[in-house]
């Protein structure tokens, strides 16, 4: 598994870009259905920008085409175009040994996940985790209208599996979010709007019970151009600091909180 984990435990916060890579082990590479743009464009590039707001940080660089992480193991590896929004992912079908590569690189992830916030539990009583995601709004092609933005918010604050002991957390997240002036505007966040979070966040509440807060974060790319991959800095930079001033806003919820 191609991914950096970094912990420093000063703040009980840790960001995570599972989706953020691109890289594919040559026999993918080489079965791969679709060209290397479209493929680069289902991927979740820059997230790991965000992730700098703590030093505690997991950067995935394999390729969602490789393995999803975000997907239960039984359906982490895409085999036919249903598996991967209708694409041709596979100009044909993956060996046995193929799959079998991926599903290990699935274990070992998840196993390392799990020694590394056990870990930062030993720091800290209760940990946040922003799962970070970034999503396409213009599907329908480079000249295309962008799609509805009232059905596709600048953020998307999923909660999953979440006790809902914590959305007060989740409000005040979003509140903080919403404060914000991002390239001239207040941002659009927006709780459960399409994308209430996947496998990653699921296996965290389930693994941690009552030590871990997960909310997956869906950012809409209108910091590049899906298209092209170019990307405004400026954007990227605000949006950033956007989402670094809520960690005073989560560090207060979590020194007060029962975090159970």
């Amino acid at each position: 598994m191609n991914a950096v984990f970094c912990q420093d435990g000063v703040i009980p916060i840790l960001c995570t870009a599972i989706h953020n890579g691109n890289f594919l082990r040559p026999a993918i590479a080489e079965n791969l259905g679709i060209s290397s743009a479209d493929q680069l464009r289902e991927e979740d590039p820059h997230t790991d920008f965000f992730t700098e707001i703590s030093g505690n940080r997991v950067i995935v660089r394999t390729s969602r085409f490789q393995v999803d992480l975000n997907r239960p193991r039984e359906r982490a590896v895409y085999l036919r175009a249903e598996d991967a929004w209708d694409l041709p992912v596979r100009s044909s079908s993956l060996s046995a040994e193929d799959i079998q590569k991926s599903l290990k690189e699935y274990d070992v992830f998840y196993a390392r996940m799990q020694t590394f916030v056990a870990d930062l539990l030993k720091r800290h009583r209760c940990i946040f985790v922003f799962d970070l995601h970034s999503y396409n709004h213009q599907r329908k092609g480079p000249g295309a209208a962008y799609d509805n933005p009232e059905k596709n918010p600048e953020i998307i604050l999923g909660t999953n599996n979440m006790p809902q002991m914590h959305m007060p957390l989740i409000r005040s997240i979003q509140k903080t979010l919403q404060s914000c002036t991002v390239m001239g505007h207040a941002l659009d966040a927006r709780i459960n709007v399409k994308f209430p979070g996947g496998h990653f966040s699921r296996w965290l509440h389930a693994t941690f019970p009552g030590s871990v807060i997960c909310l997956a974060l869906e950012l809409r790319k209108d910091f590049m151009n899906e298209w092209s991959g170019e990307v405004n800095p400026a954007h990227l930079e605000e949006l950033r600091n956007a989402l670094a001033s809520t960690i005073p806003v989560i560090t207060d919820y979590l020194a007060k909180s029962a975090c159970q």
